[in-house]
């Protein structure tokens, strides 16, 4: 069982079910369960295409994102892999062990020392390979601050950056976009200069898979510019709280004083697993256990993302409206909690006057936000509205889901496919 608070959360059989229906959107998102479908000990199957790995002197692996360790895990347990690097977020656990992995621990959301070193590491091991050998990267979310190789700025710049975007409430192809665009090794460079062959194994956490955006496109190519990352700092209006050797990088790049990012991707990139596949599983649990399904994806603001969520609820009994995808949310105070707590506590005050339903919400990977729970899990109880309103004013969702004893607990997942929430009636 994922989710570590099951028995304490399903207090009436309405949460068990909501509950049982977010651990099988979990459980589709464990590697264990993806990466046999695609691979065999000699080929990796992907989009009618066949990579014969066998014919290759060795196989190697280079994991980054927040399901690093359980892809490589996975791999490992397939392929005979000569040797690997490792890198996964600070404080989670390795699910691979053994002296042919180098495991990282590296800081996310903002990079630190140790994802410099992870990325320079990573550099090396990749560009030391010959034409006869193959390497598999296995890429998911989380990818682009825990490998991280600043271009002609200080860690501490790209810090000040990845922390001030975090708070405007960029879109993640935004985010990244400038994130390439400050860094020697995201948007294909990491592999512009490789000897051997390889593929890109990628968990998409990104709206429509973006291949560009996952992890900052470090095994793939950049469709984006100088340019671009200039409008988007400009369209956020925050160009006067951005470091200035930062800006100079950036109108360098736009004046043609430095080279774009890869325009070509040198290997092939797979989807092997997206958001779509944790609904799918949710929506035959459902149907198992009795409910009249749909789904729907949210993107973009919260305050957009809840009033579409609203609008298609059923009126009627046993039906379960499914939902994925990742809403950003601009931070407005000093509170604990993540957009998962802060869309169930918005669904929770929008639906005061409606009949009784249940409404969860979890991040896949296990941390909503700045808290350390996944999301939350409600029934909608008569609450006062200016209570719910201070505590979102405050951005302290985490805190008042903690008061009703109603946050998810999982710790780290090992695994990044966006967010799965509910609203069961």
């Amino acid at each position: 069982m994922i989710i570590q608070n099951f028995k304490e959360l399903a207090t009436t059989d309405k949460k068990k079910d909501c509950l049982e229906i977010l651990e099988a959107g979990l459980q589709a998102a464990d590697p264990q369960n993806i990466i046999p479908k695609y691979v065999s000990p000699n080929e990796i199957k992907m989009n009618n295409k066949i990579i014969n790995i066998g014919k290759y002197s060795n196989i190697y692996s280079v994991a980054f994102g927040k399901a690093g360790d359980s892809m490589t895990r996975a791999l490992n347990a397939i392929v005979p892999i000569k040797s690997g690097i490792v890198v996964i977020p600070k404080g989670s656990k390795s699910k691979i062990k053994g002296k042919k992995f180098q495991i990282f621990n590296s800081r996310h959301p903002e990079p630190d020392k140790i994802s410099v070193k992870a990325a320079k590491e990573v550099m090396k091991f990749v560009q030391n390979k010959r034409s006869d050998e193959f390497i598999i990267f296995l890429v998911s979310g989380g990818g682009s601050s825990l490998l991280a190789m600043p271009d002609e700025i200080t860690l501490d710049d790209k810090v000040h950056v990845t922390k001030l975007l975090l708070k405007t409430g960029v879109t993640i192809q935004e985010f990244n976009c400038i994130r390439k665009h400050l860094s020697k090794i995201k948007g294909g460079k990491l592999i512009e200069n490789m000897k051997c062959q390889g593929v890109s194994l990628i968990l998409s956490d990104v709206e429509g898979d973006d291949l560009s955006s996952i992890a900052s496109g470090t095994t793939y190519m950049d469709d984006t510019t100088y340019a671009d990352a200039l409008d988007i700092i400009d369209k956020y209006k925050i160009r006067w709280k951005i470091p200035t050797e930062v800006l100079q990088i950036l109108e360098n790049g736009l004046n043609k004083k430095t080279k774009e990012t890869p325009k070509k991707a040198q290997i092939d990139n797979f989807v092997i697993a997206n958001n779509k596949n944790c609904l799918e599983a949710m929506q035959k649990k459902a149907e198992d256990i009795g409910y009249n399904v749909s789904t729907m994806q949210i993107f973009g603001d919260i305050k957009e993302a809840v009033p579409k969520i609203l609008e298609n609820i059923s009126e009627n009994h046993n039906t379960c409206l499914i939902f994925g995808g990742e809403p950003t949310v601009k931070v407005l105070g000093k509170g604990v909690g993540g957009r998962n707590q802060e869309l169930v506590l918005r669904i929770l005050k929008n639906t005061q006057k409606s009949k009784k339903i249940i409404i969860a919400s979890m991040g896949t990977d296990g941390i909503d936000g700045n808290s350390r729970f996944a999301g939350a899990i409600t029934e909608n109880t008569k609450i006062d509205l200016s209570v719910m309103k201070e505590f979102l004013r405050n951005s302290d969702s985490g805190r008042f889901f903690e008061k009703q004893k109603a946050n998810i607990l999982t710790d780290f997942t090992h695994t990044n496919l966006m967010d799965i929430g509910m609203v069961l009636r």
